[in-house]
């Protein structure tokens, strides 16, 4: 998979799962996914965005604090994405 196509992806799985008011081209690569200066996710949203990358990339989130530093941003999530697939493989 093209590494563009998966923040694509990443992208499109926030905003249908976590049913933000944003567009997927809206959401960029770097903006914060949580606090007033992002997207402005929140705990419950945290949770659901950790159910969803597992259904939609088969790559679960194993701790808080893991997902405290995979969960920051898309690139973060895209890094977090490909570390798992590449460790699998």
């Amino acid at each position: 998979m093209v590494e563009s196509d998966l923040r694509t992806r990443i992208k499109e799985m926030l905003v249908k799962n976590l049913m933000l008011q944003v567009t997927p081209e809206q959401i960029g690569d770097d903006l914060p996914l949580f606090g007033a200066n992002g997207l402005g996710l929140d705990s419950i949203d945290a949770l659901e965005l950790v159910v969803s990358m597992e259904k939609t990339f088969g790559v679960g989130v194993p701790s808080s604090e893991v997902a405290g530093k995979a969960l920051q941003t898309v690139n973060t999530i895209h890094d977090y994405i490909l570390e798992k697939r590449s460790a699998a493989a």
